[in-house]
C-alpha cells in the first residue's frame, strides 16, 4: 500500500490531506470549548446547529465547487480553499457572539466542500493505475480514521500546556502547510470539458450523472445504509455509554475508538480483497452486514448492562466501522469508472453533496428517536433503513455490469468523430461498443440486450 508514496505528487497531496485533517481535528475540540465559553449550558445547542450548518454547506456548495473545478486550475482552487480555511480558523478565537460562530463555520465548511471533491478528483489523474488508486483510497480512509483517534489525544496534550485558543492556531498552521504542499505538487492538467452550459448546468450535471447511471444510484443507496448505521455511533454513543452502561466519560472515546479500529482494519485488507473480488460484491456484502449489526445493537441495549454486553457493544461498533469502510473506500473506484475524466470533479462533488444529504437525514433521526423512543427502538428503525437501502442498492446495481456497452446513436450525423468505429444500424442510426459513461454524447443508460439461446 505504501508504494504509492513513491509518487512525488501523490506524496505531497497525501501529506497535505493529513496535516489538514489534524488541523480540523484540533478545531473540533477547540470549537466545543469556544461554544461553552460563549453559550455556557447552551453549548450543545450551539454545536448541534453548527453541525447542521456544516451539512447544509456540504450539500449546497459541493456541486457548485465541482462546476468551478472544470474552469479553475485545481491546484489554485485547493490552495485558495486552504487559505480561506486558515483565515477562518485564525478569526474564530476572537468571536464573542453565537451568530459569528455560525457565519465562520459556514465559511469554513463551504471551503472544505470545495476542497475535498477537487482533491478526490485529482488523485485519479495522479495515480492512473487501478491498483495504485485503490491503495490511495485505502490510505485516505486510514488517514481519516487515524485523525479521529489521535487528534483528540493531541488536543489533550496541548491543552495541558496552553489555552484552547491556541488550538485554532494549530488549525491555521495545518491549513497553511496543506496549501504549501499542494503548491509544491506537480499535477497533470485535467482534460478539457466539452459540455457546454453555465455554472448551474455544470453543477447539475453531477446529479444527472448519478440519476442516469445504475451503479451510481446504487452507490447513493449504499451511502444511505452507511449513514443509517454511522448515525447511531456518532450521535448516540454518549447516551449508550453514560446512560445505559453508566461508564465514565473516557469510555465514550473508547467506544468511538473501536469504530475507528474496525474501519482501519478493513481499509488495510481492502486493496488485496478488491483485487480478487469485485467492488459490487464487497460493497453489497458490507452493506447487508450493517442491519445485522444494528439488530445485535438492539439486543445489547435491551439487555442488562454488564461487562459482557459492554464488550459486545465495542465489537458491534468495530463491525460498523469495518463494514462502513468496506462500503465507502471502493466508492472512488465506482465513481472513476462511471465518469469521463473531465467530469470527475462534478461526479465527486455530486457524491460528496448527496452522501452528506444522507447524513443530514440520519443524524437528527438518530437523535430524536433516542430521546423519544429509546436506544433499542432507534437501532431497530435505523437497522430497517440500512436494510432497505442495501436492498435498493442490490436491485439498482446489475450483477452483470460490464464497462463496455453496446449502444445506438440516433442524434449524431455520419462522419462525427465519435462514430469513427461505429457501424451502420437500422433507419440511419449508428451502433458501437466502448466504455460507457454519461457525457455529452450519451445522455441515457442503454437498456441491456437480452440474448436468447436457441432450443436444442
Amino acid at each position: 500500500m505504501l508504494s504509492v508514496l513513491r509518487n512525488r505528487a501523490y506524496r505531497h497531496l497525501f501529506t497535505a490531506q493529513v496535516v489538514a485533517l489534524v488541523g480540523t481535528g484540533l478545531a473540533t475540540v477547540a470549537l466545543s470549548l469556544l461554544a461553552y465559553r460563549i453559550a455556557g449550558d447552551d453549548a450543545s445547542a450551539v454545536l448541534g446547529t453548527a453541525l447542521a450548518i456544516k451539512m447544509v454547506a456540504y450539500v449546497a456548495v459541493a456541486p457548485v465547487a465541482g462546476a468551478l473545478a472544470g474552469r479553475i486550475p485545481r491546484r489554485a482552487l485547493m490552495v485558495a480553499m486552504d487559505l480561506t480555511r486558515a483565515g477562518v480558523a485564525l478569526a474564530l478565537p476572537f468571536v464573542d457572539q453565537v451568530w459569528q460562530v455560525y457565519v465562520l463555520i459556514f465559511l469554513l465548511q463551504a471551503a472544505s466542500a470545495a476542497f475535498t471533491p477537487t482533491f478526490q478528483a485529482t488523485i485519479p489523474d495522479v495515480l492512473p493505475a487501478e491498483r495504485d488508486y485503490t491503495n490511495a483510497l485505502s490510505m485516505s480512509r486510514l488517514a481519516y480514521d487515524l485523525e479521529s483517534l489521535f487528534s483528540p489525544a493531541l488536543a489533550a496534550v496541548l491543552l495541558s500546556a496552553v489555552s484552547f485558543n491556541w488550538l485554532f492556531a494549530g488549525t491555521t498552521v495545518g491549513f497553511l502547510a496543506s496549501a504549501v504542499l499542494v503548491v509544491s505538487a506537480v499535477l497533470p492538467g485535467p482534460a478539457p470539458v466539452e459540455r457546454g452550459g453555465g455554472i448551474y448546468a455544470k453543477a447539475a450535471f453531477g446529479s444527472r450523472l448519478f440519476r442516469a447511471t445504475p451503479r451510481l444510484r446504487a452507490l447513493l443507496a449504499l451511502d444511505l445504509a452507511v449513514a443509517a448505521a454511522g448515525a447511531i455511533v456518532f450521535v448516540d454513543t454518549v447516551n449508550v455509554v453514560r446512560d445505559h452502561f453508566h461508564r465514565p466519560a473516557g469510555a465514550v472515546s473508547l467506544a468511538l475508538g473501536a469504530y475507528g479500529v474496525g474501519s482501519m482494519l478493513a481499509a488495510l485488507v481492502l486493496p488485496r480483497l478488491l483485487d480478487r473480488v469485485g467492488d459490487r460484491a464487497v460493497m453489497l456484502a458490507a452493506a447487508f452486514a450493517l442491519p445485522g449489526v444494528l439488530a445485535a445493537v438492539t439486543a445489547i441495549t435491551s439487555a442488562s448492562a454488564d461487562t459482557g454486553t459492554w464488550f459486545a457493544l465495542l465489537a458491534a461498533w468495530a463491525l460498523v466501522g469495518a463494514a462502513s469502510s468496506a462500503v465507502l473506500t471502493p466508492g472512488g473506484r465506482v465513481i472513476r469508472r462511471s465518469a469521463a475524466d473531465p467530469d470527475l470533479p462534478a461526479a465527486f462533488a455530486a457524491q460528496f453533496s448527496l452522501s452528506h444529504g444522507c447524513w443530514l437525514l440520519t443524524y437528527p433521526l438518530a437523535g430524536w428517536l433516542a430521546a423519544g423512543a429509546g436506544l433499542p427502538a432507534t437501532a431497530v428503525v435505523l437497522g430497517l433503513l440500512a436494510l432497505g437501502a442495501a436492498g435498493t442498492a442490490a436491485a439498482l446495481w446489475p450483477p452483470r455490469d460490464p464497462s463496455a456497452l453496446g449502444h445506438t446513436h440516433t442524434d449524431l450525423p455520419a462522419g462525427h468523430p465519435h462514430l469513427a468505429d461505429a457501424r451502420p444500424a437500422a433507419h440511419g442510426t449508428w451502433r458501437h461498443d466502448h466504455h460507457y459513461v454519461i457525457d455529452q454524447h450519451h445522455h441515457t443508460w442503454p437498456r441491456p440486450v437480452r440474448t436468447h439461446t436457441p432450443a436444442a
